[in-house]
């Protein structure tokens, strides 16, 4: 079942609103943070609990409760679930203000949080693999918005994924303004090339996942070598294995990229999947 908290109380989801006013609502202003949990304990929270913090700070936003208080509506949240393995969405927005985007014009910062089942893949194309496209959408560089800061603003990679429905695909990747590999639109990308794991680094445009990081920290516990390598849409035509890693999608197999079909088997991708799958069960 899924469960709501409005400001570190629980509530019904009817009960779980906020004003038309929220600038949150109005213009985006605000941040969130998607979280995993499993067996009721909340993966590599503190992390996301230091993300949420410094997208708060890097947005001039005030976090509205301490973040002890925080985590005890997290977990008090996840218990109402009555979920053993399930997803959080945490948010903060602005508050309510006047109509225009001044922020000085809001008081009350708003905290929502969200926990429910998700299942972002089917379970079919997790076993064969996604089909993905590149997307004529482009990243914003990190000159313009910096991707670290996980904003309420998701449009770019909302028409993105647009264009994957239109295209019959089940995700889009997307390319920064110099036509380089950014990230996909709610996962990071990695490929294999002759047992070289490479994935772009954040200043392409990537988010810096917690996923991400904790498979760049698996594939050098199991001696793969990996690195942050400028990657262009060839790389990804040509490369012997691709995948797709997220809070949400977890690990995700790519089979198809614009039409060309990658190899059958994934190696590195099997090692890696079966160690993370070890890492997020509780100890």
């Amino acid at each position: 079942m899924q469960a709501f908290s409005l400001d570190g109380q629980l509530c019904e989801e009817k009960d779980a609103t906020i004003s038309v006013m929220d600038h949150g609502l109005l213009y985006g202003d605000g941040v969130f943070e998607g979280l995993r949990f499993y067996s009721g304990e909340i993966f590599r929270l503190d992390i996301h609990l230091r993300r949420l913090t410094d997208s708060a700070k890097a947005i001039g936003l005030a976090l509205p409760m301490p973040l002890s208080e925080i985590e005890q509506a997290l977990y008090k949240t996840v218990k109402a679930s009555q979920l053993d393995n399930g997803y959080i969405r945490l948010i903060v927005t602005r508050g309510t203000g006047n109509l225009g985007l001044n922020p000085a014009n809001c008081h009350s910062p708003r905290t929502i949080i969200i926990v429910a089942e998700l299942s972002m893949i089917p379970d079919h194309i997790r076993d064969s693999g996604a089909n993905v496209i590149i997307a004529s959408t482009r990243r914003m560089s990190s000159d313009e918005l910096d991707p670290r800061i996980k904003s309420l603003n998701y449009l770019t990679q909302i028409l993105a994924r647009q264009e994957a429905n239109v295209a019959g695909a089940d995700e889009a990747i997307l390319l920064n303004r110099l036509g380089r590999v950014a990230e996909g639109t709610a996962d990071n990308v990695f490929i294999v090339k002759n047992g070289q794991l490479q994935t772009p680094p954040t200043s392409e445009g990537a988010l810096d996942g917690v996923t991400r990081n904790a498979i760049i920290d698996l594939a050098n516990r199991h001696d793969i070598p990996v690195s942050e390598t400028l990657l262009a849409p060839y790389d990804l035509y040509t490369a012997d294995e691709c995948f797709l890693t997220g809070t949400g999608a977890e690990l995700i197999p790519v089979a198809m990229i614009d039409g060309r079909e990658l190899g059958d088997t994934r190696p590195v991708y099997e090692i890696l999947s079966a160690a993370f799958s070890h890492l997020v069960q509780p100890k």
